[in-house]
């Protein structure tokens, strides 16, 4: 009995950990800044949409998946709270620093000045706010192209161009500098570069920031240590998610998250407590995953409604993005299999120290989300 204790505890210990170690909640997960730029009769035009509060916090963003992780935590949240009155100076401060760091180069250095800081009213203070930062300079009139440095420790951006044909996308992390951006246009990305430049946005919203989707992946292969019902039941998920992934983003088919992200945590919950009472996988099961995978798939299609796709290469970057998802599920099913599926693979004592207390858990942190959704 003691033997048997023991192995309980190290397995619920091992996915305990696997599925806490990013915290349980998700309101202040981390998203990219969005940068939408404009040249026109040698004036640009910088609107930045971030999470201000953060950075005003002095939270390094650089990998960072929530906030809640930052050892400044509690400054964010008491920033969150404040009214658009109170935070403004601090806003202000903070730009005429932060753009000592923002650099754009168009033959020689632009000078960028603050035109207007548009912060809305706090509203739910679970959620982040997106404030706006609207910069403007001139560009040299000799210039062809620009390079845009976004500041070391600010996050992810993607940066947009805008009013010219062929506009660039891309996606940059903190510290790093665009290529080269035709002013006149032209500077889209190839199928190929939009599909690789899309496939690490896929992987980062499931490994490390989507702690919903990591922990239904979960609840899949907790069902079964056999490789086909697993394989099986991923195959139905990643059918249903890829199709109303495209749909999503096509604005084919819209749902509001509000509705969306309480159905995602109740699939969580479902697939924790059936694996309690469930030895083998069953048509239902399949039907089953098969629906909250389109669940699923719309709660990507608004991360990637967020994010934005470049014009012209919709399709190769939206089999980037899920392809990214999916290395991520095989990411989590590989740890997963490494922690706990390699030591108990083949053994009777799997449903009782690995199976049902890992289900459990699963099922009570999706409880905990359903009812931060719907009630909190």
């Amino acid at each position: 009995m003691g033997r048997t204790m023991r192995g309980f505890a190290r397995v619920l210990q091992a996915v305990t950990a696997l599925v806490f170690s990013a915290g349980l909640a998700t309101a202040h997960e981390v998203t990219p800044a969005i940068a939408d730029l404009r040249v026109e009769e040698g004036q640009i035009a910088l609107d930045i949409r971030l999470n201000l509060e953060a950075m005003v916090a002095g939270i390094d963003l650089d990998g960072l998946r929530d906030t809640d992780t930052s050892g400044r935590s509690a400054d964010y949240d008491e920033l969150r709270g404040l009214s658009e009155a109170e935070l403004r100076p601090m806003a202000a401060t903070f730009a005429e620093d932060w753009l000592q760091e923002l650099s754009i180069i168009a033959g020689d250095r632009v000078a960028l000045e603050v035109t207007e800081i548009m912060i809305p009213d706090p509203g739910d203070t679970t959620l982040p706010r997106q404030s706006i930062f609207l910069l403007n300079g001139t560009v040299p009139a000799q210039a062809g192209h620009l390079v845009l440095h976004w500041p070391a420790g600010s996050g992810s951006v993607v940066l947009r161009q805008h009013g010219v044909e062929g506009a660039y996308a891309g996606y940059l992390q903190g510290g790093e500098t665009s290529p080269p951006i035709p002013l006149a246009g032209g500077g889209a990305l190839q199928p190929t570069e939009a599909f690789m430049a899309y496939v690490p946005i896929g992987f980062a919203h499931i490994l490390p920031k989507g702690w919903d989707h990591i922990l239904f992946v979960l609840g899949l292969f907790f069902l079964s240590p056999k490789l086909r019902p697993l394989l099986l039941q991923v195959t139905t998920f990643t059918v249903a998610h890829t199709a109303t992934l495209a749909l999503g983003t096509l604005g084919i088919v819209t749902v509001s998250p509000s509705i969306v992200e309480p159905l995602i945590a109740a699939s969580i919950v479902y697939v924790g407590i059936e694996n309690i009472f469930a030895r083998h996988l069953h048509t239902s099961r399949t039907l089953v995953v098969f629906g909250f995978g389109l669940l699923h798939g719309l709660g990507f299609a608004a991360v990637l409604g967020e994010v934005g796709l470049p014009d012209g290469q919709f399709l190769a970057s939206l089999l980037g993005f899920n392809v990214g998802v999916e290395l991520g599920q095989l990411a989590i099913i590989a740890l997963a299999f490494l922690t706990v599926g390699l030591r108990y693979r083949g053994s009777l004592k799997y449903r009782g120290r690995v199976a049902i207390p890992a289900s459990v858990t699963i099922a009570a942190i999706g409880g905990y989300w359903f009812v931060e959704r719907v009630f909190l």
